[in-house]
């Protein structure tokens, strides 16, 4: 009886074992079949823009957003969204604000996908490290994510957060007004800079990001020719409150700058410009509208370099 009991048992063990074996082998094949489907835009649609318009809209008519285990394989859906972000520069922004719009409610579907996706957003358009950083586009995102009902409030306080700093001196709107103080104790304010162009350069002393900046704009030919001939300030403020640091570095800074400190540490504390990360470059134009904001020195020289 024993001997038999055994055979049985090791007869189980070998069938579980092949099951288990195929188990396995049907999971792996199933995750080598996991791909996002691309659509097919239509042959009669033959203009480059109408194309891509297409596409941007009908980017995710194939994804199931109710597959919560597609949030496991970032190299089917991250990667999915990166190269959906990607195509948003070939279409017009109002086409990209409700496509991206129209998929967040897609994925409102389930809340595990709904705020993956969120979360695959905020790092690609966001973070302050992305090459793909666009806050123009992130505001559609957070607008979506507030007016999701798939979320309880507790969980938008931080998107509402985010959108009220993001909302702030957009492009094409007026900066913000605050006055600055200088190493002799004299103030100025943003709005009595008299330049075609301002550079306003939030910047710390210890920050080594800050230092390659400040290097990069003092040795530009360019906006050295552009600051003698006035057509360029650069207004470099210090928005935190190691005074002793900021003096210890202000020799390292070009004398051409107007190199000043926030005594009132309202810029940070009040949140008058959303400062996530330093350095922060925003070029403005003669009347201080915002040109260009939260950009690279590359972005700044270009732009002035295309619009002599």
């Amino acid at each position: 009886m024993k001997i038999r009991l055994f055979y049985l048992f090791s007869f189980i063990c070998i069938i579980s074992a092949c099951n288990g074996q195929q188990t396995n082998q049907a999971e792996t094949e199933s995750i080598e079949k996991r791909t996002f489907q691309m659509v097919s835009v239509p042959s009669v649609i033959t203009d480059p823009k109408e194309r891509a318009v297409y596409l941007v809209k009908h980017y995710w008519d194939a994804f199931d957003f109710s597959d919560t285990t597609l949030v496991r394989f970032p190299e089917v859906t991250e990667q999915a969204v990166s190269d959906y972000i990607g195509m948003m520069k070939y279409v017009p922004a109002e086409t990209a604000a409700s496509a991206i719009k129209e998929m967040m409610n897609k994925a409102s579907a389930d809340s595990t996908m709904f705020v993956y996706l969120a979360g695959l957003y905020e790092k690609y358009l966001y973070d302050p490290d992305s090459p793909m950083r666009d806050e123009s586009l992130f505001v559609h995102v957070l607008e979506a994510v507030l007016e999701a009902s798939v979320l309880d409030e507790v969980s938008k306080i931080r998107p509402a957060h985010l959108l009220e700093l993001a909302l702030k001196n957009r492009v094409g709107e007026s900066a913000a007004d605050f006055v600055y103080t200088l190493a002799d104790g004299k103030e100025g304010a943003l709005y009595h800079v008299n330049a075609d162009y301002l550079l306003l350069f939030f910047y710390n002393p210890d920050c080594h990001a800050c230092k390659e900046t400040t290097d990069q704009l003092a040795a530009s030919p360019f906006m050295a020719e552009w600051s003698k001939k006035g057509k360029l300030k650069i207004l470099a403020v210090y928005p935190d409150e190691d005074l002793d640091a900021w003096r210890e570095h202000l020799a390292y800074m070009p004398a051409d700058w107007i190199n000043s400190y926030d005594a009132t540490m309202s810029l940070k504390g009040d949140e008058v410009y959303d400062l996530k990360a330093m350095p922060t470059l925003y070029l403005l134009d003669k009347d201080k509208k915002v040109i260009l904001k939260d950009v690279t020195c590359n972005q700044v020289e270009n732009y002035l370099k295309n619009n002599k």
